[in-house]
């Protein structure tokens, strides 16, 4: 649990108590290597404390083919946001790329503990405050930056992704095609 409070701890100190009752509300689950933590059309239920693990979300065009939206490993939070807080139906999937080890909150547990603890809320919010700017600073480096400058501000980012993904979804993720990965993976040193 100390990883788990020091993660938090970076976002809003919790009080002792506070901390308790969350971690009292926290179930573990483990996922094996592909299974769908969620699947398209599901309501995201719990959201989810990585372990141990890579996990990423996609989507589906018309025509079948996967494109990445995000990657989650160890120690962060993961989910589909949308669908977790408004508890509507995901749009897209979340699945398990490796063996996964997480602890999971649920929805009406986390409501609970807002109502109970606002350090607790507070420090969701500032979790979500952060989650925002991350992928809004995503889309600004889709729209603004060669593909070049994707990769290897991914590399700089998060480097042990290439060990452990297959190229194909980072090149999805960056919107890059496999063969400009396959140039800068082979160009550039990661």
């Amino acid at each position: 649990m100390q990883v788990l409070r020091s993660y938090l701890n970076a976002f809003h100190p919790l009080p002792d108590a506070a901390f308790g009752a969350l971690v009292q509300r926290l179930e573990p689950v483990a996922c094996s290597r592909r299974a769908v933590m969620t699947a398209e059309g599901e309501t995201q239920r719990n959201l989810l404390f990585i372990l141990e693990g890579i996990q990423y979300s996609y989507y589906l065009d018309e025509a079948g083919r996967q494109h990445v939206v995000a990657f989650t490993y160890p120690v962060s939070v993961s989910g589909l946001p949308e669908s977790f807080l408004t508890q509507r139906p995901a749009r897209y999937y979340l699945e398990a790329l490796t063996d996964t080890q997480a602890l999971c909150l649920s929805f009406r547990d986390l409501q609970q503990l807002y109502d109970e603890f606002p350090s607790i809320e507070r420090l969701f919010r500032k979790l979500a405050e952060t989650l925002l700017i991350g992928m809004v600073d995503r889309q600004h480096e889709w729209l603004t930056t060669s593909a070049e400058e994707r990769f290897r501000n991914l590399a700089r980012r998060s480097p042990h992704l290439f060990r452990q993904v297959p190229h194909r979804l980072l090149a999805s993720y960056l919107r890059i095609d496999a063969t400009n990965f396959s140039r800068f993976f082979n160009s550039v040193k990661v």
